[in-house]
């Protein structure tokens, strides 16, 4: 679905990500990790638009889509969430879900004026569609509730429930795990693995907790110094010394044997 070819991205003279190639397979949930600094944040927004590319492609689906711009990538199928969650605050629930499809007919106030019928019929379809989330997402109790009140794992699921309201072909997930309680974050990971298998959707997460990691994603990518360091089951990852090194400074050769948990 997502491939990276030689990508590279300098600021001044610190190189973030450097020539760092990968493929995000087509229906697959792929974990990113690594050591903080590694380039993965940097990373995600070359692939959803926010930052050009020094150099190097991006390709979604075979299509070229180096430095396309986010709501092109988003017309595309290419969606998003962030690390914090980025929700229209004084907004409620169902009404964040439903500003997400574009080029609605109550945006042009020509169309408020003389089709109003129409514009009443796409609304009533849009919320709809809203609803239907809403029940997946077992939100319904807080429909009417300001996004803004929220507790930090239910603004990550309403994050999760808006790129539900378009035909998504590939979700990027910044660390959805950040701030959550244990509790909630397994409705978030039981609604992703539903997403996947249920609805096809392709699924790349950055994430720092690897319990959560091992038990959604196959592959899993390392990441460090910008570059790729290692791929594989999370399994195979977290036993791999050039990993272990990466994350702690030394190698199984200079260690006591132990689980790489820290990983």
């Amino acid at each position: 679905m997502i491939t990276i070819e030689s990508v590279a991205k300098q600021f001044g003279g610190v190189r973030a990500v450097d020539n760092a190639s990968m493929h995000i397979a087509k229906g697959s949930i792929t974990g990113l990790i690594g050591p903080n600094g590694a380039g993965k944040t940097t990373l995600f927004n070359i692939v959803a638009g926010l930052f050009p590319p020094t150099s190097g492609h991006v390709y979604l689906d075979g299509e070229d889509v180096t430095g396309l711009p986010p709501h092109e990538l988003f017309a595309k199928g290419m969606l998003r969430t962030f690390q914090i969650a980025h929700e229209f605050s004084t907004l409620s629930v169902i009404e964040n879900l439903m500003m997400v499809p574009s080029d609605q007919l109550g945006e042009q106030i020509w169309n408020s004026w003389f089709r109003r019928g129409q514009v009443a019929r796409q609304d009533a379809e849009i919320r709809d569609r809203a609803l239907d989330v809403l029940e997946f997402l077992k939100l319904t109790h807080l429909i009417d509730e300001r996004a803004g009140n929220l507790s930090g794992g239910q603004k990550k699921l309403l994050e999760l429930g808006r790129t539900m309201m378009v035909d998504a072909k590939v979700v990027l997930l910044d660390e959805v795990g950040a701030g959550v309680n244990r509790t909630l974050l397994g409705e978030i990971g039981d609604a992703i693995v539903r997403l996947n298998e249920e609805r096809g959707y392709t699924f790349c997460m950055i994430e720092h907790d690897m319990d959560f990691i091992s038990r959604m994603c196959d592959p899993v990518i390392v990441m460090a110094e910008g570059t790729v360091l290692a791929q594989g089951t999370a399994q195979e990852v977290q036993s791999n010394e050039q990993v272990i090194e990466a994350y702690l400074g030394r190698g199984l050769k200079n260690k006591p044997k132990r689980k790489a948990g820290g990983v």
